[in-house]
């Protein structure tokens, strides 16, 4: 029989589409007798689940009828976690004010007048610059540069803020990102202007 969906015959017994696992009904599922969409695990009826038994959805643990759980035998939504400790917030508490997602370019066209000298090669010369591949430290770095203040103060409140932690994993050192700012104090009734070093 030919699926009403995409109009093709479906094997191993999927009743879905897309399916690359057995007795699935929904779609998009890795695993087994799936009825939800987009399943890698087993025996899964909610949506994005990665293991197996949940009739929730975005669960990686199992028997987890909640949503984004990675453990056992949960009905609630967990708190997150951020900067290796707990906070007071769910991820759909968290969605709801906003989340900046750094547009990091792991590939990106970099203008030969932009390129150090070893990289002007002839192919560069002809192509007027070279598409580089960068690191994901070199990624966070290039989108940092240009990220704008609003953006980064984002990061920076986010809870628990550590910024060795933050450095260990995007190698971008908060204190660094202050350099050539001015600031303005007062003391004792006289204002003091300076330029971070």
């Amino acid at each position: 029989m030919k699926c009403k969906y995409c109009n093709k015959k479906h094997e191993d017994n999927n009743t879905g589409c897309l399916n690359s696992g057995y007795r699935n009904s929904g779609n998009r599922n890795s695993g087994y007798y799936n009825s939800g969409n987009r399943n890698s695990g087993y025996r899964n009826s909610g949506y994005r689940n990665s293991g197996d038994y949940n009739s929730g959805n975005r669960n990686s643990g199992y028997y987890n009828s909640g949503n984004r759980n990675s453990g056992w035998f949960n009905t609630d939504e967990p708190k997150m976690r951020f900067f290796n400790k707990d906070s007071n917030l769910t991820f759909s508490e968290f969605a709801e004010k906003g989340i900046v997602y750094p547009d990091l370019k792991i590939c990106s066209w970099v203008e030969l007048k932009d390129l150090p000298k070893n990289e002007q090669t002839t192919e560069a010369t002809q192509m007027g610059g070279l598409l580089k591949t960068l690191a994901y430290k070199e990624a966070w770095k290039e989108y940092w540069g240009r990220a704008n203040e609003e953006d980064k103060n984002w990061f920076k409140s986010l809870p628990n803020f550590d910024a060795k932690i933050f450095e260990s994993i995007t190698g971008i050192n908060i204190s660094e990102s202050l350099s050539g700012k001015k600031v303005s104090i007062e003391i004792d009734g006289k204002k003091y202007s300076a330029t971070i070093d």
